[in-house]
C-alpha cells in the first residue's frame, strides 16, 4: 500500500528505527532521534543496494518519488544510480580543485624560486588584486577568452595598461600550465588581440640624463641632497655601479668583499637569474665605508627608514630625484643604467664589457661563461674609469674621451 503525506508527517520515533514502505523500493527510516530518511533499494549486478535521497520534510515524499524514478530511468539505462552518484560528487571536487586560483597558486609556487624578490612579490599582488577575486573561484575549464577580457578591462579602466598587458600573460602562462598538466584543453588567453582591447602601446624608455654637463649637474646635485645619508649614499652608488633600483635596495652587507673590491649579487636577486659581480672602484669603496657605521651591523646596506628589517622602498630613489627637482620624464633610478650605457659608449669603450656589467643577458649559455671570465679584468679597469670620470664631470672639467683606455 503506498504512503499517504499524513502517514508520514505522523509517524512518531520509537525505541528503535523503524521503517514505512511506499512502492517500487522506496522506504522511509524513522530513526530514535527523530530523524525520517528516504531511502531507494534496488539491485545491480546481481547485488542488492541502497540509496539515499534525502530527509524529509526537506524532501517531501513527491519529492522522494521522483528521486527514485530518476534513479529507476537510469537503471533502465544500465547505470547504477549510486555509481554515478558518486562519480558526480568526485567530478565537483575536481571541479573545486582545479579553480583557476588553485591551478594559479600552484604555477606560482612553481615560478616563483626562478624570480628576483621585487618581481616574485609584483606577480604575486597582480594576481591576488586583479585576477583571483573576479576569477579565481571558477573551474578553469569554464574559463573563456570573454572572461579573461572583462579582467584586463577592468584593469584597463583604472588606466594602468602596463598592468593590463602583464596580467594578459600570467593568465596565459597559468592556463598553458593547466594545459601541459592535463587541467585543461587549451588556452582561451591565446584568443585575445590586446590591440583590440587595449589603446596602442606607447613605449616610454626609462628617463635619464646623459647629456655630460647636465650628469655633473647630476652628482652635485645628490651630493647636495639634504635627505637621510643613506639615500644619499645610495643615489652616489647607484651612479658609479648602475645596477638595477631593485638590485640596489636589496644589498646586503654579506655581499661586499672589500679585499676583492667586489659585490656579488645572488642570482636570485637579478633579472636574468645569474650571478653578477660587480667590481668596486676606490669612490664606490668609500661610499660604502661612509655609510658602513650607520647600518653595518644590520642586513641591508640601504635599509627601509621604518626599520632595518626591510630594505629601502621602492619609491626612495625616485622621490629623492624629485626632490632635487628632477621630473619623471628628467631622470629615474633606472635611468643611472642609461646614463652609464650611453656615456660608457660614447667613450668607446668596449661594448662587451659595457653589455656585461649591465647585466644584460647572454642567450648563449657558452658564450655568457666565456665572456664571464673573458670581461671581468676589462671591467674591473673600466668601473675605475668611470669612476674618475664622474669625478670630472662633477668638478665641471673638461671632458676627455677614454678611448681605448679600458682595452
Amino acid at each position: 500500500m503506498p504512503l499517504t503525506d499524513t502517514a508520514v508527517r505522523n509517524k512518531k520515533p520509537g525505541k528503535k528505527p523503524s521503517k514505512l514502505s511506499d512502492e517500487r523500493g522506496l522506504f522511509l527510516i524513522v530513526t530514535p532521534a527523530g530523524g525520517k530518511w528516504w531511502r531507494f533499494r534496488y539491485s545491480f549486478g546481481g547485488k542488492e543496494k541502497l540509496l539515499s535521497l534525502g530527509t524529509y520534510p526537506d524532501i517531501s515524499l513527491a519529492g522522494a518519488r521522483q528521486r527514485r524514478d530518476d534513479a529507476r530511468k537510469l537503471l533502465a539505462e544500465g547505470i547504477d544510480p549510486g555509481e554515478q552518484r558518486k562519480a558526480a560528487k568526485a567530478a565537483r571536487a575536481g571541479l573545486a580543485a582545479n579553480t583557476f586560483e588553485v591551478i594559479g597558486r600552484e604555477w606560482y609556487a612553481k615560478t616563483a624560486p626562478m624570480l628576483a624578490e621585487n618581481t616574485k612579490a609584483k606577480l604575486l599582488r597582480f594576481l591576488e588584486v586583479d585576477v583571483f577575486p573576479w576569477i579565481g573561484a571558477r573551474p578553469i575549464t569554464s574559463l573563456a577568452a570573454a572572461d579573461l577580457i572583462k579582467v584586463i578591462e577592468r584593469i584597463e579602466q583604472r588606466g594602468a595598461m602596463d598592468i593590463a598587458r602583464r596580467v594578459h600573460n600570467y593568465m596565459g602562462r597559468i592556463f598553458r600550465y593547466a594545459v601541459g598538466r592535463g587541467l585543461a584543453t587549451r588556452d582561451p588567453s591565446r584568443d585575445i588581440e590586446l590591440k583590440d582591447i587595449l589603446p596602442p602601446e606607447n613605449v616610454q624608455h626609462h628617463a635619464s640624463v646623459t647629456d655630460p654637463k647636465a650628469v655633473g649637474g647630476l652628482l652635485r646635485a645628490i651630493d647636495g641632497f639634504t635627505g637621510a645619508l643613506g639615500t644619499r649614499c645610495a643615489l652616489r652608488l647607484a651612479a658609479l655601479a648602475f645596477v638595477r633600483p631593485g638590485e640596489l635596495r636589496h644589498a646586503e652587507w654579506a655581499e661586499f668583499d672589500f679585499e676583492k673590491t667586489e659585490w656579488r649579487i645572488p642570482a636570485a636577486k637579478m633579472k636574468m637569474k645569474e650571478q653578477h659581480i660587480v667590481p668596486l672602484s676606490d669612490q664606490a669603496v668609500g661610499i660604502l665605508r661612509e655609510i658602513q657605521p650607520l647600518t653595518g651591523n644590520g642586513r641591508y646596506v640601504f635599509p627601509s627608514e621604518r626599520g632595518g628589517s626591510r630594505p629601502m622602498s621602492e619609491n626612495t630613489i625616485n622621490a629623492a630625484l624629485r626632490r632635487m627637482g628632477y621630473a619623471k620624464d628628467e631622470m629615474t633610478g633606472h635611468g643611472f643604467r642609461s646614463m652609464a650605457s650611453t656615456l660608457l659608449h660614447e667613450l668607446g669603450l668596449p661594448h662587451a664589457a659595457i653589455e656585461r656589467q649591465l647585466a644584460h643577458g647572454e642567450r648563449n649559455k657558452v658564450s655568457a661563461a666565456y665572456n664571464f671570465a673573458e670581461h671581468l679584468p676589462e671591467r674591473r679597469k673600466m668601473m675605475q674609469q668611470w669612476a674618475d670620470y664622474l669625478d670630472k664631470l662633477r668638478a665641471g672639467a673638461e671632458v676627455i674621451p677614454l678611448h681605448g683606455q679600458a682595452a
